[in-house]
């Protein structure tokens, strides 16, 4: 797997509003993107720094990967991204490696990335995304 950078930090919120007023009052930080993920149940806030984002999300719906994980383990850090070349090669490569996956192909994400989870049961507990640009 030919990983370039960390793409972004996910973190799970329970009021994007809110959050976005500590990231920018108290951080600094300048949120550049407001999207909304229908497939997914999430609405996500972006934010810059250095070469790294980092990926506010809000669920939309209880039943959403985000409310579910929000119920289970209240709000905080979610997911790791790395930027790869082909997430789909990418997500194929970890499963010929004994990975299990929650995505089999990639599928579309905020921002217009192509994207695919690994399982955190096979990733020492941390979900695992790959992301990459639209061929």
């Amino acid at each position: 797997m030919n990983i370039s950078h960390i793409e972004h930090i996910g973190i799970a919120v329970e009021n994007l509003e809110e959050s976005i007023h500590y990231y920018e009052s108290v951080l600094g930080l300048k949120c550049y993107a407001i999207e909304e993920v229908e497939d997914q149940k999430v609405k996500t806030a972006f934010f810059q720094v250095g070469g790294t984002k980092i990926e506010l999300l809000e669920s939309t719906s209880p039943d959403g990967p985000i409310g579910k994980f929000v119920a289970k383990k209240g709000p905080g850090m979610h997911h790791i991204a790395f930027a790869v070349p082909d997430a789909t090669e990418a997500l194929k490569q970890a499963e010929n490696s004994g990975v299990a996956l929650i995505d089999k192909i990639s599928r579309k994400g905020a921002e217009g990335l192509n994207i695919g989870f690994l399982h955190p049961k096979s990733t020492h507990g941390v979900l695992t995304e790959l992301c990459s640009k639209e061929k």
